[in-house]
């Protein structure tokens, strides 16, 4: 459809509807640009939950706006962020439904090596500033871990240098999680290859790693640039796994390597930070062995020596029970003497004891025991008992009644003293005075006590015994405040 200039103001020009003419300008435009590369910093990115990428794309003097569909999106090696200087392919279209003009994107790539060191010192810098980098949060790793789990691509030589030195160094059973070291796919499958071997349950059917490796040979800053993506990063930095990260040669600094808990110069290295030297470990522990056998045979040596070196001090056990020997026989011959002794004394003792001790005596005892104990229970009364218990409870009601008298007593004075301070309250009040006829006024700033403070107040408030009056200004009629007793003026 061709627009035709009329120079008698349009009255012969034809009439378009808004979308034929929307559709007439995006096929003028789609025209000529069918496909165009742009420089320009990446200003806006909005990422909704459809897939697409909206941005800006802007330079000193203008903005075009443009969108990454999602298909092209995830296929995209670098992620557009703001402040990053692109090249952007893709063709020039138009959006009738906000009539403006746009690029859609389908491809996009860092303008140059700057803007790729750029990005990274931002990155480097925003999860530096959340503390991912702090020396505090690197854990050490295990001497001699059981399972070893590593990152890295399955076909390139550098798992087989890491399996080549582990089983050189000290053998160990090795996991292997196969993923992309570069390209569009790198950054996602590295992050969850970490991701996933951090769920693995200890003592699963899949062992649980005690250490990661993400490990990638040599190249270039756009070959290595899945390991510089900030998904990597804090998949890392989330490992509740120690990490070892060996990407690159050692010239080569990635991301990971910052937030990893040991950096390996090369994937070589990293197998040998992950587990000892096994023929010099056996080598220590048996100069460890001979070292403790050695300190063992000397520390024996030793005791002995000073064992014998104390015998010969010590006197000969026959000569220690010489004295004893004698001192037994001794006494054993003074036993028997003694035994015949003592049973002729306790013999005498039992006739003198015999002759005194008669049946006629023993009942006198006990006819003088049944006296004196006749004696004492004529003497017991009952009935005594009872009257003393019966003048004990007599006193002690007695006292009760004392004591609750005393207490009425007191609690009635103390009710009078209350009263009294109650009616001397109720007299100093000014409340009783208002009662009589008197009021308190007030004014803006206060009391008011003479004539002239009254007449300058802007409005006045009475103070009566029922109540409050407003003069002057809006009545709020108030009921008289519980406050304490105020000096004013009084008539």
């Amino acid at each position: 459809m061709d627009l035709i200039d009329d120079p008698i103001e349009g009255k012969n020009s034809p009439e378009f509807t808004v979308t034929e003419l929307s559709g007439a300008i995006k096929r003028v435009i789609e025209g000529e640009f069918g496909h165009v590369r742009i420089r320009g910093e990446v200003g806006r990115v909005s990422r909704p939950r459809s897939g697409h990428i909206y941005l800006d794309l802007k330079d000193d003097s203008s903005v075009i706006s443009g969108i990454i569909w999602k298909g092209v999106s995830a296929r995209l090696e670098t992620q557009p962020e703001e402040g990053m200087e692109v090249i952007a392919t893709g063709r020039i279209t138009t959006f009738g439904g906000q009539s403006k003009y746009q690029i859609v994107i389908e491809d996009i790539k860092p303008a140059g090596m700057g803007a790729l060191m750029a990005l990274l010192e931002k990155r480097k810098a925003a999860l530096a500033a959340e503390g991912l980098f702090a020396p505090e949060r690197k854990r050490p790793l295990p001497y001699l871990p059981d399972v070893i789990g590593v990152v890295t691509s399955p076909s390139g030589a550098v798992i087989r240098d890491i399996l080549h030195r582990l089983r050189d160094r000290f053998p160990r059973k090795v996991l292997i999680w196969p993923v992309a070291v570069q390209g569009a796919k790198c950054a996602t499958e590295v992050a969850r290859a970490i991701e996933g071997f951090n769920k693995l349950t200890p003592g699963g059917a899949i062992p649980r790693p005690d250490l990661l490796i993400v490990a990638r040979g040599g190249g270039s800053v756009e070959d290595l640039w899945g390991f510089n993506e900030e998904i990597v990063a804090r998949a890392a930095a989330a490992s509740s796994i120690p990490l070892i990260s060996a990407v690159g040669h050692e010239t080569d600094t990635t991301l990971i390597d910052y937030v990893s808990d040991k950096r390996a110069p090369t994937p070589t290295a990293a197998a040998e930070l992950a587990v000892p030297v096994r023929h010099e470990l056996v080598a220590w522990l048996d100069g460890q062995e001979a070292r403790m056998t050695r300190a063992l045979s000397q520390g024996l040596a030793r005791r002995d020596q000073r064992l014998r070196d104390m015998a010969r001090a010590l006197p000969r056990a026959e000569t220690l029970l010489d004295g004893p020997r004698q001192k037994l026989d001794l006494l054993a011959g003074r036993l028997g003497p003694a035994l015949t002794t003592g049973v002729q004394k306790r013999k005498v003792r039992l006739a003198d004891m015999s002759g005194v001790l008669r049946p006629g005596t023993l009942l006198r005892a006990l006819q003088s025991e049944q006296r004196r104990l006749s004696a004492l229970s004529s003497r017991f009364r009952p009935e005594a008992l009872v009257l003393d218990q019966k003048r004990k409870a007599d006193s002690y009601q007695a006292l009760a009644r004392r004591l609750s008298d005393a207490g009425q007593r007191q609690t009635t004075g103390w009710r009078k003293q209350i009263a009294g301070l109650v009616r001397v309250h109720e007299m100093l009040s000014y409340k009783s005075t208002l009662a009589r006829g008197y009021a308190v006024v007030r004014g803006d700033g206060g009391l008011v006590t003479t004539k002239k403070a009254a007449q300058d107040a802007t409005s006045l408030e009475i103070e009566f015994a029922d109540g409050r009056m407003q003069i002057g200004g809006k009545a709020t009629p108030r009921k008289a405040a519980k406050k304490p007793p105020e000096q004013g003026s009084l008539f």
